[in-house]
C-alpha cells in the first residue's frame, strides 16, 4: 500500500474509533490519521497472534482490523491518563 492509503485508511479507522469511543469531539484530522495508523499496526499485530491475517491493502477487512487496533489504542491512552 502507498502512503496515501495508508493516510486514508488510517484517517477512516481513527475517525470510527474515536466515534466508537467517544473521543471524536476531542480529535482532529491529524488525531484520527495517526491513530488510525498506528491502530492498524496494533490491530495487525493482534490478529496475527490470533491466527488471522492484519492489514492486507485498502479493502474492509483491513478497515476492521486498523479500527480495532485503534480502539485498542484509545482505550489505553484513556487508561494511562486517568
Amino acid at each position: 500500500m502507498g502512503i496515501c492509503t495508508w493516510l486514508v485508511l488510517g484517517g477512516i479507522a481513527g475517525w470510527l474509533a474515536s466515534i466508537i469511543k467517544g473521543t471524536n469531539a476531542r480529535m482532529g484530522l491529524f488525531a484520527n490519521i495517526a491513530t488510525g495508523i498506528v491502530g492498524a499496526m496494533i490491530g495487525g499485530w493482534v490478529f496475527s497472534m490470533m491466527g488471522g491475517t492484519g492489514v492486507t491493502g485498502f479493502n474492509l477487512w483491513s478497515l476492521l482490523v486498523a479500527t480495532v487496533g485503534s480502539v485498542i489504542l484509545i482505550t489505553i491512552v484513556q487508561a494511562i491518563r486517568k
